[in-house]
Order: C-alpha cells, then structure tokens, then sequence
C-alpha cells in the first residue's frame, strides 16, 4: 500500500492557515486506502496521505463464529506497520489492547517482547481443532520476521487454550492502532490488526 504524499509550498501566512483548515476539513472517506491486497476494505486518509482518527485504547468486536487460526503474516506499509491472522471460517470476536506484559495462557508466565510497548491480542479462534494443531509455528518467539520494520519489534505467541489464542506484539512505543476483520475469498476470514507509525 502507498500513502499519498502531498507537499504544499506557501509563504504567506494568511494562505498557510487557510490550508491548514482546508485540510483538516476533508470529510472521513475522502480518500480511500486498500486495506489488504485481494480485500474490499478501505481506510481514510488526510490530504497528508496517512490515517487519522486511530486511537491506543482497547478495542473489541462482539462477534462470535466458528473457525480456526491457521497462519500469521505481517507486511510493512507507508503509514503503518499490519499483522494478518488468517482464520479457517469466519472471523470471530477479538480484543486488542496495550498492557504491561502478555501472559502465557494457563501459566501467567510473562512473554518476552522487544519494544517499547506491548500489544495483546486475543483471539476466539484456536490453532487447533478437534484432530490436529491449524497453526504450529516453527520458532514461537519470532512467528514473523519484523527486522527492518518502523514499528514491530516482535511478534509471539502467548498459547491456545479453550478456543482462544493469545498474541504478544512488540512495538517501538504506545502507537495509535486499529483492528477489523475481512471474510473471503470461500470460507475463509481474516482479522488484521495496524499499528501507525507515529501519532
């Protein structure tokens, strides 16, 4: 995805307010952003090029439906950093929010995250169903690699227990975020969570 970027000359500072107001007055839905390559969902964007009106405190959905996790994928952006969680089904209820340490599930053993602060997700869906593991990471410390991006600094999973799966996620510092979930394509979901790069 690609932010657009635009760069406004002016000298006069009657014009530098104006513009000022005239930007901040583009309505919500001005310009569309593709969400997630092959996914119908958009974000808004100031005449900047990068999304407003995120904010760092919990969010949740109510939703609850079948499925299962089956992947975690992570991609970098111009504004922002994203984490997929691709789910067998359709996705179901989250929650996402800052806290001081993610906890093991069962345990309450502290998970070790680089960052300045950390993000845990939890999901209603396992990495599991009735006959085998849906998602068996090879390191479960590092599920991607996030070298190099402008916010992620870790990305690890706290377990699966009774139907949820819980996700550590290291970040550079406190971060305006926001989640939301995409069905298809089939019978297939994902719930993708953002992470801007600065406020």
């Amino acid at each position: 995805m690609k932010c657009i970027h635009t760069i406004i000359h002016i000298r006069n500072p009657i014009r530098t307010a104006v513009a000022v107001l005239a930007i901040a007055a583009v309505p919500a839905g001005a310009v569309a952003v593709p969400a997630v390559a092959g996914a119908n969902a958009t974000t808004t964007a100031t005449a900047a090029g990068c999304p407003t009106g995120w904010g760092s405190l919990p969010e949740a959905s109510t939703y609850t439906g079948p499925g299962h996790l089956t992947s975690v994928r992570t991609g970098r952006h111009a504004c922002f950093d994203r984490i997929v969680f691709d789910v067998k089904g359709k996705p179901s209820w989250f929650r996402v929010f800052y806290v001081k340490e993610v906890s093991t599930v069962g345990e309450g053993r502290p998970v070790p995250l680089r960052g300045g602060a950390k993000l845990e997700i939890i999901l209603s869906v396992p990495s599991y169903d009735n006959v085998h593991s849906t998602y068996n990471p090879t390191n479960v410390d590092e599920l991607t690699n996030v070298s190099g991006y402008r916010t992620f600094r870790q990305v690890a999973t706290a377990g699966s227990f009774e139907g949820q799966t819980t996700i550590g996620l290291g970040v550079r510092a406190r971060l305006p975020f926001r989640v939301f979930t995409l069905t298809g394509p089939g019978a297939t979901g994902r719930v993708v969570v953002d992470v801007a790069h600065s406020w």
